[in-house]
C-alpha cells in the first residue's frame, strides 16, 4: 500500500481507521484519559460521524524535557495503532501529527 501525506481535517479523511490522539492533559472533568490509561497504548473506540470503520485512540506523552521516555511513548503512539489496524484487517489508516504543537511536542523538538 502506498504511503500518502494529506493535509486535511482528519475527521473528513476516508480511511478504514482514523487515529485520534488523547490530550495528555485532559480538561477538568474530562473522560478521555479513562479510555487509554497507559501512555502509548491504543484502543478501538466508537467512530461517531467519522468516515471510517474504526476509530483508534492512543494516549500520548506530554513533553517534559525529553528525558522521561517521551520519544519512546510517541513512537508507540504510531506503532500500536498500526498493529491494531493490521489485526482489524484495515487497508488504510489516517494519523494526525500526534502531539505536535499545543498538545505537547513543539516544533523545536
Amino acid at each position: 500500500m502506498p504511503f500518502q501525506i494529506i493535509r486535511d481535517d482528519i475527521t473528513r479523511v476516508k480511511a478504514d481507521a482514523i487515529v485520534y490522539a488523547e490530550d495528555p492533559k485532559p480538561a477538568a472533568g474530562g473522560t478521555e484519559s479513562a479510555v487509554c490509561e497507559v501512555d502509548g497504548e491504543a484502543v478501538v473506540t466508537p467512530v461517531f460521524a467519522m468516515p471510517a470503520k474504526y476509530r483508534i485512540q492512543t494516549a500520548g506523552p506530554a513533553w517534559i524535557d525529553g528525558r522521561h521516555g517521551e520519544w519512546e511513548i510517541l513512537a508507540s503512539c504510531y506503532r500500536k495503532p498500526l498493529q491494531l489496524a493490521e489485526q482489524l484487517g484495515c487497508g488504510s489508516i489516517a494519523f494526525p501529527l500526534i502531539f505536535a504543537g499545543t498538545d505537547g511536542f513543539s516544533k523545536q523538538h
